[in-house]
């Protein structure tokens, strides 16, 4: 059986673990990111972390699959200037790990390792026309076309979450008036809110949906708000892509039952010129371990599966 070294690495904290063939994790450590501490020094503690995983499962890896933010070269595995990890810039993920276990190493943007998780081994299990969705404090995705990942030129990953939407909206970062993600993230939900309100107010999208589970009237003006700008998004890719399956992840989508109702009409309202029944919209499955599946996923599709 093949075992991969999966690395999930996050701008709070990093995963490691051991995943087998079907996705089954063998045991896993987590630390702390630290990014301020620098590349060199995250790289120590994840191989580090690999080995304890790799001893504690009595196993050798076969490869290592890693699953970054970008951006990023997805094959040489060197990181350009990722907003997460700052001063990271030029740290080559695929030559440090491969010196060090003598295998061959997979690198991926991580909405598109999730991506391929979630259409190997979740809620898009089969499908072979899937975009999967991930909504936190951004919003990201990866495209799964033929049983393939999309990637754009030069390999390079499609920024969903800045798609316009509104162009008199909120200015992102991006440098965009009304993109996706700034009228639809965990952020966007939690700005337009103190917007709104003169009184203290949650400062998450979490807390506003608590809020919104109790009745308060602005907090479900927020939800419906978020139903309205997700949906929009969501019908933009159905009608550009028409995918077999739509799945959906990240921690916004925890309080989905709170707006995603409304984004689905939506989607059936404006989309009408594409068989939106056609199109399965579902929530991910994988949860807390996609990171660390996703990773292992792109090793097997890199080396194993083509």
């Amino acid at each position: 059986m093949t075992i991969i070294g999966a690395i999930d690495i996050g701008g709070t904290k990093i995963a490691a673990g051991a995943v087998t063939e079907d996705g089954t994790i063998l045991a896993r450590r987590e630390c702390a990111t630290l990014p301020e501490s620098g590349f060199s020094f995250a790289l120590q503690r994840t191989k580090a972390m690999l080995h304890e995983v790799s001893s504690s499962a009595g196993v050798r890896f076969d490869g290592i699959g890693v699953a970054c933010p970008g951006p990023l070269d997805p094959f040489t595995g060197i990181l350009d200037e990722v907003g997460t990890l700052p001063g990271w810039q030029g740290g080559n993920l695929v030559a440090e790990l491969a010196s060090d276990f003598g295998v061959r190493v997979a690198v991926e943007n991580d909405a598109d390792a999730a991506a391929l998780a979630e259409a190997y081994w979740g809620a898009g299990k089969g499908s072979r026309n899937l975009i999967y969705i991930t909504i936190s404090t951004g919003i990201g995705g990866g495209i799964i076309l033929g049983g393939q990942l999309y990637r754009g030129a030069n390999g390079a990953h499609p920024e969903l979450g800045h798609q316009i939407i509104d162009a008199s909206g909120p200015l992102c970062y991006c440098r965009a008036n009304g993109c996706w993600e700034s009228l639809a993230s965990g952020s966007a939900i939690a700005f337009w809110v103190q917007e709104q309100e003169p009184v203290p107010v949650p400062k998450t999208a979490e807390g506003i949906a608590q809020l919104a589970e109790k009745g308060d009237p602005l907090a479900l003006r927020a939800m419906d708000r978020e139903g309205f700008y997700f949906g929009l998004g969501l019908a933009n890719i159905i009608t550009l892509f028409t995918p077999g399956t739509v799945v959906l992840g990240g921690g916004v989508m925890q309080s989905s039952h709170l707006f995603l109702p409304r984004a689905l009409e939506v989607v059936h309202d404006v989309c009408t010129q594409v068989p939106v029944k056609n199109t399965l919209i579902t929530l991910a499955a994988l949860g807390s371990v996609t990171g660390l599946a996703g990773a292992a996923q792109a090793w097997f599709c890199r080396y194993a599966h083509s």
